[in-house]
């Protein structure tokens, strides 16, 4: 189960990194999705809500990116991906190029709930590792 779910994840990221996140297919019908903080924090449930915060969000920023720098299961449901977030805003212009953290929660092949933190830190704070953990080699 545990590599079924890292290769979901990394699937993912293939799509992400290519700068596609039109896909849901991966996605719970009854999805939970939270911002844990960042520019627009929140939660939301459902593959619509998904679609139209994550469209709202990425029309906010020109040359959107982001990278998996690190994959690691867990536990048999809960898959940690250490990122790296880069863009400029559409208004701002502000630049941005920053590490950050998602966490997947699957079941039956399925993600049921997704958490982004824009603050590593706190994912780590909030899973209860170290930061020495969470900097160290995933599997």
């Amino acid at each position: 189960m545990l590599s079924a779910n890292l290769e979901l994840v990394r699937s993912i990221y293939a799509d992400w990194e290519r700068g596609d996140f039109r896909s849901t297919e991966w996605a719970a019908a009854d999805i939970e999705f939270s911002s844990a903080d960042g520019p627009d924090p929140g939660r939301w449930s459902g593959l619509a809500a998904i679609t139209k915060t994550n469209r709202d969000f990425l029309g906010a920023w020109q040359g959107w990116h982001i990278a998996a720098e690190d994959v690691r299961a867990l536990d048999d449901e809960r898959v940690l991906v250490l990122t790296r977030r880069a863009g400029r805003g559409r208004k701002s212009g502000l630049e941005i190029s920053a590490p950050a953290a998602n966490l997947f929660h699957i079941r039956d092949g399925k993600v049921t709930r997704l958490v982004y933190f824009w603050d590593r830190a706190r994912a780590f704070a909030e899973l209860g590792l170290s930061q020495e953990e969470g900097d160290s080699e995933g599997p």
